[in-house]
């Protein structure tokens, strides 16, 4: 036998071989495509949940920025109500102490049937100013 039919053997055999790893390199080549392209999805997935987490973070802060200047503006009121507050207490304590309104509390509770001792309590008077204002209205 001559050597040509091995060489064809041979050549034959490595040519199938040659189109098996072909055929191999090409389904490997076809899965890194598609493992490639699934990345790219998931990149562009990512990216898009990205800019809408920005944009919920931006609203978020524009929100807080909102409500901070409501809460200085509420403030801002809170502290004119209050000073307002503080002046009708004060003007309703010298009311509170003025003779006129300490005459007619005195003359009130004397009719109601308080005691000179009950009235002078609750004026912080003495107990003999009380009677001369007493006096003073029955004469």
């Amino acid at each position: 036998m001559s050597a040509e039919p091995y060489l064809i053997l041979f050549l034959t055999l490595s040519e199938l071989a040659l189109i098996v790893l072909v055929v191999i390199f090409f389904s490997r080549l076809r899965r890194s495509e598609g493992l490639l392209h699934r990345m790219q999805n998931n990149q562009e997935q990512l990216l898009e949940k990205l800019r809408v987490n920005a944009q919920l973070e931006q609203e978020l802060v524009s929100s807080f920025k909102r409500r901070h200047a409501e809460l200085l503006a509420l403030d801002e009121k809170l502290e004119e109500r209050r000073a307002e507050l503080e002046r009708l207490l004060k003007q309703a304590r010298e009311v509170s102490r003025s003779p006129q309104f300490l005459r007619q509390v005195i003359l009130n509770g004397h009719k109601k049937g308080q005691s000179i001792d009950a009235l002078a309590k609750s004026t912080g008077l003495a107990p003999d100013e009380v009677r001369l204002i007493l006096e003073q209205a029955a004469s």
